[in-house]
């Protein structure tokens, strides 16, 4: 099961969506995003975070040496690359990888390395993700049955249940769906997201079985 929750910027918000089941938190190193976080900021609260929470950094068209220098100085153990970033940087960033893809863009995921998980997102070359638009779920559907999906754009306390009956994802991320204002979190639709994506994973694994 993984549920993230991307966006993060103020340790109350990560303390609040680990402790309501997050099992991944996204930090923004890209700085045209509302949601940016300062690499000091974001070392700080990582450092507070349960180890059973992934810490994601978020990447835009990056060098693989400076997304392994903000790595060290943050302790991001996964990173998401939201760029167009060729595959050869799933060998030079030394971590897993979260490859942001439209779905447009299905066919990419035949060039990456096996254990890349990949996040579909409604495709925004200016934004790049945290857009709020949702995505066609029965497209999203066809392609996470050839690859690991997270999916995201769009999701909200109301929809994830839905959205992964349908789309049968390895997991889900929401960033705009549970704010208040860019890089705000929401405690109560925090709180509900978590609560319903994480019933419906289990509700999903009991149907599987």
């Amino acid at each position: 099961m993984f549920i993230k929750i991307c966006g993060i910027t103020r340790l109350e918000d990560a303390l609040h969506a680990a402790e309501q089941g997050a099992t991944a938190l996204g930090f923004v190193f890209w700085e045209p995003s509302p949601r940016y976080v300062e690499p000091e900021a974001a070392a700080r609260i990582i450092a507070a975070l349960p180890d059973s929470v992934t810490a994601v950094g978020l990447f835009v068209n990056e060098t693989p040496e400076r997304i392994r220098e903000v790595a060290a100085k943050t302790g991001i153990t996964t990173v998401q690359l939201h760029g167009d970033e060729p595959a050869s940087y799933a060998g030079l960033v030394a971590m897993p990888v979260l490859r942001a893809i439209g779905l447009d863009r299905g066919a990419e995921t035949a060039s990456w390395p096996a254990e890349t998980i990949f996040l579909v997102d409604a495709a925004d070359p200016v934004r790049r993700g945290g857009t709020g638009v949702t995505i066609d779920w029965k497209s999203a559907a066809a392609l996470a049955r050839s690859c690991r999906l997270v999916l995201a754009g769009g999701l909200t306390p109301e929809n994830v249940a839905e959205a992964i009956a349908v789309v049968d994802p390895y997991g889900v991320d929401v960033s705009s769906g549970v704010e208040d204002a860019p890089g705000i979190k929401n405690a109560d639709k925090v709180a509900r997201f978590l609560a319903s994506a994480r019933s419906a994973f289990e509700q999903h694994e009991y149907h599987h079985r």
